[in-house]
């Protein structure tokens, strides 16, 4: 069952229609998800950790981690990636050895960042990752930060995030996930560049999918776009205020 989840999971990056993700966070949404007529299932670690009373940013303890992943795989009969943003760790071994875990259970795709941090270290983890996890069973999308986060001036972000994509994917990564990005020149460079699947972020479900298909993409998914538009729902409707990424990590400060 594993590896047809992967193969099915592998094979949605190369379809003519991009691959789109609504991100989930707990049994109850993968469900609907599925019921909705989704390929495959993916979560998003800042909406995970908020239904579990956490901020984003690797403060989820493992275990619970464990718990939700074990939960969803439960009532869905997809594909599922999940986000483990760094790896919760700075450890190569650790790292490998998480994901090595959460792939026995069932998971068949993981996004894995650079952040702040020298993407040498990402590529070191990608590469203990491949040696306990066979590229025949694991999607690995590998994510860069370079336009979210701004790690380099703008003048430079297309040049460092292309170099950082072709060194992730020589290591063992099949995917390149770039949040932040939204031009669609740079989309069709960097897509062209890599010759990998590319996974750009939207602020909604997509509803131009085959535009952004022709523009290079062939991966997008919503991050906590989806949790946090739901949950909206619960504000009172004559008040202002709206839920944003900022007020919901300050809202589970640890």
């Amino acid at each position: 069952m594993l590896n047809n989840h992967f193969n099915t999971f592998k094979n949605l990056h190369y379809n003519s229609q991009p691959l789109e993700l609504i991100n989930v966070w707990d049994a109850a949404s993968a469900a609907i998800v599925e019921k909705n007529g989704a390929t495959a299932i993916a979560t998003s670690s800042a909406s995970l950790a908020w239904a579990n009373g956490y901020p984003d940013g690797e403060k989820l303890p493992k275990k619970i981690l464990f718990s939700a992943i074990n939960n969803i795989l439960r009532v869905i009969d997809l594909p599922l990636s999940i986000d483990i943003e760094s790896g919760y760790s700075d450890s190569t071994e650790e790292v490998a050895q998480l994901v090595a875990e959460l792939n026995q259970l069932g998971v068949v795709g993981i996004n894995i960042e650079d952040g702040h941090k020298p993407p040498e270290m990402l590529i070191n983890k990608i590469k203990a990752i491949r040696s306990k996890v066979s590229n025949q069973n694991l999607f690995i999308n590998a994510r860069t930060d370079v336009y979210l986060q701004g790690l380099v001036s703008q003048n430079h972000q297309l040049d460092e995030t292309v170099t950082r994509a072709k060194g992730y994917l020589n290591c063992g990564a099949d995917g390149i996930f770039v949040p932040g990005l939204n031009d669609q020149k740079d989309i069709l460079h960097i897509a062209s560049s890599i010759k990998a699947p590319l996974n750009i972020m939207v602020f909604e479900q997509p509803k131009n999918a085959q535009d952004m298909k022709i523009n290079g993409a062939q991966r997008i998914s919503c991050g906590p776009h989806s949790f946090i538009s739901i949950y909206n729902a619960l504000l009172n409707h004559n008040t202002a205020n709206q839920l944003n990424y900022d007020w919901l990590n300050q809202l589970f400060r640890t």
